[in-house]
């Protein structure tokens, strides 16, 4: 061939390598076939490596040129007999065994609809089947999309399987027959399974089958036994011809310590009996494949239905996981991420990621029940248990993978799923998808899909929604059976029938968001019913499903994210407070598909949140009600958070004086904007939230005070402090600022000079007062004025010395709020905050010591409690187990008051005695369910032994 005038670099852009040689060969091919060889040139271009393929044409030109000669002289036919002998050696030699089998290449490039397969002897059979396997594999390289492609071509390879056993089991009888064996009265059928049952086979798998036999020979187990025996001699035995691929039946019962062959009877007393999760999820892709229709078809009526219906389908999530995290810990290390099927982020991932899902749901969704990957993922999408966007991904990824399977497999028509080491062979698998792909950019690919179907894969399949609906019974699960009324009451709804009426609002009609109800309200159902009050939280729900039902992610987050719809089940059904503030803000329902976000904000975040607002609206009414919501939010977020059990005491305290403060700073930014004054105003927090000890339902004691001499600032001062309490009131989420704590009380002014103060301590104010300054802290004032309050109040609330008399007005004022604030009637013992015990008697004993000794210990001067209890014990005016007494004692007093307002959301200060209402608290301080008498039990004891504690210390 005179290709002289080429220089080597135009045949590197043809795609050759071994630029040297090709001229010569180039040459030679034209000297063998003649001028039709000029046209191999853009022939060979187009495959998948112009060498190989060059070396393959030379090979069956030496063979017999006029064959060859001729298809070069068809264009069409010379691309795709390149294209073959490029990539695929195993292909290639079957034609130079077979040179007939050229005769593919001068047809049009299709695939039968079905197969005729010699069935005259072993040799025959195989030989016709890799004709039809040339045959797929020419119609395949030829497709411009290889991902559309895909499903025809593995379709096209199982239809070839199913003739292929078909003509075996002729091949085998035949055979049998002439040794003598009698095989009268037997029929077999060959069920199908794995890849071969979904009908998405590989070119080069192992064939997963079942036997099943039927007739009235005498020797019926041994006559089929020894016709399956055969039938896998003559597909894989070693012969002239080599052999096509191993029928594995290491999926019937007993796996290979189990008879090959078994009755039906035999194969259903073995599911009903014995089986293993696995084993039934291995029958999900169970069909006839050959042999007796009749008989493999009441197989397949008989046994699958048993998927649905086997007494431990509760296992069976935790089955398959086992089985998947198996299946990764055998692969090799220098495979892990060469491994196409089987790896992380495999084809096995799609198929058990989709497969788990269809066995879980389709219990009750027929419409599940598809076997192949492809369509299960739309099924899956279609009834609302994929995602649009995951099962687009997915259904992507895996055509990719499969693709990629098979151009392995194809380089020497072998079983394997791993990507080659070989640079040369990956080339020729890049270039067999795209001519301008390289072997990076393939790897690259590779990595992106693995990585993507990971993610994926981990997501759905290791959902908590499927382990809850695959432990629901069957009577769970049909939402509209007859005794639903029932099964509600018999779970704790008080109004069963309202459930039904609520359950019929969220599930009726065929839109997306109604049938993902009916996948997931079965499961929500039951965790509802673990809580307290499942009639509230169904209502909830079905509140914020109306609210959100329409938004891209909300029933996606529940559905989807890890642990999110049993976390939001399980604070509707706890919460009263929660449920009420979420109807109002349901967009905070987010929280709950991301723990992160469970935790409180800081105050710098809150606070400059609710300053740009303030800044960007000029309207002030506007620009408080926005402030409000944030508020609202914020609580709302540390609420959710302690419910769920991500918050301890002190983080929920923290959480909550932050917001606090913030919205008093805001609020007041606003108040003073409105005022149009120029003064210095501060607040002083005073009880718990100045100790910064705030829980869900304490009051926000507060001082108000100014830095100015000038007469006409107490007018601006009374017309900020009028608007401030105006504004912080907020009726959905009660709030308002408590100045009773001020001097005089409720007969003094609401706010003071600077100055005032000083008098008003100097000449009037009583130990009780002095005793409340040691919780007292500046949240919003110039720092001038906070350093002259500080030092104003010092000499007062770390006094240099407590006078008998002073002692003696503390323990008497403590005598009066213990038997006058206390409400009539009220049982002590059970008072969360005056009670014998509770938080009270901890903070006055705790004051008592402060004003004692805080003049001449540092360690003292701290607004908390608990700090300061830390510090006295430390400094040895209490012993550690003193401190430890009074510190349980306090906490559990906190942490009911603030369980009780989230549970009953009502601002009550009396352990209950009722029980769903102590259980309702329980559940919230992270009991486990029925311990309602556990709480009451161990709240009576931790202040029963700090009263006793408090009786020791406070007289002493």
């Amino acid at each position: 061939m005179n290709n002289r005038s080429n220089p080597l670099s135009e045949l590197a852009k043809f795609g050759f390598e071994s630029l040297g040689e090709t001229v010569g060969k180039l040459d030679k091919l034209v000297d063998l076939v003649g001028d039709w060889g000029h046209s191999a040139l853009d022939a060979l271009s187009k495959s998948a490596s112009p060498d190989r393929a060059l070396n393959q044409l030379l090979r069956l030109a030496e063979q017999d040129p006029k064959p060859l000669g001729k298809l070069l002289q068809k264009s069409d036919a010379a691309i795709r007999l390149c294209r073959v002998l490029g990539l695929s050696e195993g292909l290639t030699e079957h034609i130079l065994r077979h040179p007939q089998a050229l005769g593919i290449f001068a047809k049009k490039s299709t695939i039968p609809k079905s197969f005729v397969i010699s069935s005259s002897s072993r040799a025959e059979l195989r030989v016709t089947y890799r004709n039809a396997l040339l045959q797929i594999a020419d119609w395949d390289l030829a497709q411009a999309s290889y991902a559309d492609a895909y499903p025809e071509i593995s379709r096209a390879l199982s239809d070839l399987t199913d003739a292929v056993l078909e003509a075996a089991l002729v091949v085998a009888k035949s055979e049998l027959a002439e040794t003598g064996f009698n095989l009268a009265g037997v029929d077999l059928a060959v069920i199908a399974m794995g890849k071969t049952g979904a009908q998405e086979l590989n070119y080069i798998s192992d064939v997963d089958v079942i036997y099943v036999v039927s007739g009235d020979n005498d020797d019926l187990i041994g006559a089929g036994t020894r016709l399956a025996t055969r039938l896998a001699a003559v597909l894989g035995e070693a012969d002239v011809e080599p052999g096509l691929w191993e029928l594995d039946a290491n999926l019937r019962p007993e796996g290979k310590q189990g008879a090959l062959v078994r009755t039906l009877e035999a194969h259903r007393s073995y599911y009903e009996k014995w089986a293993e999760p696995w084993e039934f999820q291995a029958l999900f892709k169970a069909r006839f494949a050959a042999g007796s229709k009749e008989l493999g078809n009441r197989y397949i009526e008989t046994i699958k239905p048993m998927i649905w219906s086997f007494p431990e389908r509760n296992r069976i999530v935790e089955s398959a996981r086992h089985l998947r995290g198996r299946v990764l810990e055998q692969i090799p290390t220098d495979q892990q991420t060469r491994e196409v099927k089987l790896g992380r982020g495999g084809l096995r991932d799609v198929e058990f990621t989709a497969q788990l899902l269809q066995l879980v749901h389709g219990a009750t969704e027929e419409s599940l029940r598809v076997m192949d990957t492809l369509s299960a993922l739309d099924v899956l999408s279609n009834a609302g248990l994929l995602s649009r966007d995951d099962r687009a991904v997915l259904d992507k990824n895996y055509r990719i993978l499969r693709t990629l399977e098979h151009r392995i497999q194809l380089l020497k028509l072998k079983r394997t799923h791993l990507l080659p080491i070989d640079q040369g062979e990956l080339r020729r698998i890049a270039r067999s998808l795209d001519l301008k792909m390289s072997v990076d950019q393939l790897l690259a690919l590779h990595e992106r899909v693995r990585q993507e179907v990971a993610a994926l894969h981990d997501s759905v399949f290791y959902r908590p929604l499927l382990t809850a609906t695959a432990a629901l019974s069957p009577g769970e699960v049909q939402l509209s059976s007859e005794d639903v009324l029932i099964r509600l009451s018999a779970l704790g709804f008080s109004d069963p029938q309202g459930a039904v009426n609520h359950i019929a609002a969220l599930t009726q009609g065929v839109s997306r968001r109604a049938t993902i109800q009916r996948t997931l309200l079965p499961v929500l159902i039951r965790w509802m019913a673990e809580g307290t009050e499942p009639d509230r939280a169904l209502l909830s729900f079905r509140r914020l499903s109306e609210a959100l039902g329409e938004t891209h992610w909300f029933l996606k987050m529940l559905r989807d994210s890890s642990g999110a719809a049993e976390r939001l089940m399980r604070v509707l059904s706890s919460s009263s407070f929660i449920a009420r503030i979420l109807d109002q803000i349901p967009d905070s329902s987010a929280w709950f598909g991301d723990e992160s976000a469970l935790r409180p904000s800081s105050l710098e975040v809150i606070e400059a949140e609710m300053r740009a607002l303030i800044e960007r609206y000029e309207d002030d009414q506007a620009a408080a009600e926005l402030v409000r919501q944030i508020r609202r939010r914020e609580v709302l977020r540390v609420a959710i958070g302690a419910v769920l059990g991500a918050l301890n005491m002190g983080e929920i305290s923290a959480g909550l004086t932050a917001i606090m403060d913030a919205y008093i700073r805001s609020m007041l930014a606003i108040a003073i904007r409105s005022s149009g004054a120029e003064i210095d105003f501060g607040v002083i927090a005073m009880g718990r939230w100045g100790g910064a000890e705030l829980g869900f339902g304490s009051d926000a004691d507060a001082m108000l005070i100014y830095l100015s001499d000038d007469e006409a600032a107490q007018g601006e001062a009374e017309r900020i402090s009028s608007s401030l309490q105006v504004l912080v009131k907020d009726a959905l989420m009660k709030f308002e600022i408590d100045l009773d704590l001020r001097p005089e009380g409720k007969n003094g002014p609401r706010v003071r000079s600077l100055g005032s103060y000083a008098n008003y301590y100097e000449k009037w104010a009583d130990t009780w007062e002095y005793q409340a300054l040691l919780r007292a802290r500046m949240v919003a004032g110039s720092e001038e004025l906070r350093e002259q309050f500080d030092g104003l109040v010092a000499p007062y609330r770390y006094p240099e010395k407590l006078t008998n008399s002073q002692l003696t007005d503390i323990r008497r004022i403590k005598a009066r709020v213990e038997t006058e604030r206390l409400p009539q009637g009220a049982d002590p013992s059970r008072h969360l905050k005056l009670g014998k015990g509770s938080v009270s008697d901890v903070e006055w004993l705790v004051q008592l010591f402060q004003l004692r000794y805080a003049a001449g210990e540092q360690r003292l001067r701290t607004q908390g409690t608990l700090d300061a209890l830390d510090a006295l014990a430390d400094l040895g005016h209490i012993s550690v187990q003193q401190a430890n007494v009074l510190r349980a004692g306090w906490l559990i007093s906190s942490r009911c008051r603030s369980a009780l307002v989230l549970s009953v959301d009502k601002l009550l200060d009396i352990l209950p005695t009722d029980i769903k209402q102590l259980e309702a608290m329980a559940r919230i301080m992270e009991y486990a369910p029925g311990s309602a008498a556990q709480l009451e039990q161990d709240y009576l004891s931790a202040t029963r032994k700090s009263r006793a504690v408090y009786e020791e210390l406070f007289l002493k």
